[in-house]
């Protein structure tokens, strides 16, 4: 019994000892940490057009407005889907709603409803001839982004760029310090883009009422797409092993 009450005695003891010796090496280890950020961005070209096309009705009727409403997506949808083509110009419904209207005493004197219909893709003269020939829609919005291939390839780039100059950065500041190196801690990277807000709807339908039958004039502009790093790095009295 004396034996076993030693044993476990020395087995705190050892214990104790380990914890005392891992905070002082954790306390060594946060000396001389350096904490640095660094950017890298690439100016590209929007290569994503969508154009969203709508209607509304309205009418005493929930079931006629409805009607109405499908009647139109329907006709455009039809007339969209010949033209359609994988990642050139593709097609998909957006919203479709339809909700009471009602009087000042608080009853249904009425019902209101709209739909969409969405061109996205690459081809923008293909998108912007079929959103021209559809008449039982107008123009609702136009926006451009990036595609998702024209994306990775561009946030590889900004990626570099920012490595690159995360590194130049650690070395002088550990150089200034007088260190012979550093050893990289802790990183994390942060991606985001930034680029031309969405036409209005307002200017979209304008557009839409002069170019009747024709395709709708459009303008890609540029994205920036920055590509933020942030971490610690160790400073080292000699150059740090590969």
């Amino acid at each position: 019994m004396l034996t076993a009450t030693k044993s476990i005695a020395a087995c705190a003891i050892a214990l104790c000892a380990n914890g005392v010796f891992a905070q002082n090496m954790t306390n060594e280890t946060l000396k001389n940490v350096a904490q640095l950020s660094a950017s890298g961005s690439v100016e590209v070209q929007q290569d994503l057009l969508s154009i969203s096309l709508t209607t509304s009705r309205d009418g005493p009727d929930a079931a006629a407005v409805q009607t109405q409403l499908r009647q139109a997506l329907d006709a455009a949808l039809t007339q969209a889907r010949q033209a359609a083509s994988p990642g050139q110009m593709d097609v998909r419904t957006g919203n479709f709603s339809l909700y009471p209207r009602y009087s000042k005493d608080g009853k249904i004197n009425g019902w209101q409803g709209s739909t969409e219909l969405v061109l996205e893709g690459k081809d923008f003269p293909r998108i912007t001839g079929t959103a021209g020939k559809i008449q039982t829609l107008s123009l609702g919005n136009v926006s451009f982004a990036l595609s998702r291939e024209q994306r990775a390839r561009v946030e590889g780039e900004a990626q570099a760029q920012a490595i690159e100059r995360f590194k130049a950065k650690a070395n002088e500041v550990s150089s200034a310090f007088g260190f012979g190196g550093y050893a990289l801690r802790e990183v994390s990277i942060n991606t985001n883009d930034q680029g031309p807000m969405p036409r209005q709807r307002a200017m979209a339908m304008s557009a839409k009422s002069e170019m009747a039958d024709a395709p709708v004039p459009v303008e890609a502009g540029k994205s920036t797409v920055m590509v933020n790093i942030s971490g610690s790095v160790q400073m080292l009295t000699s150059p740090a092993r590969p």
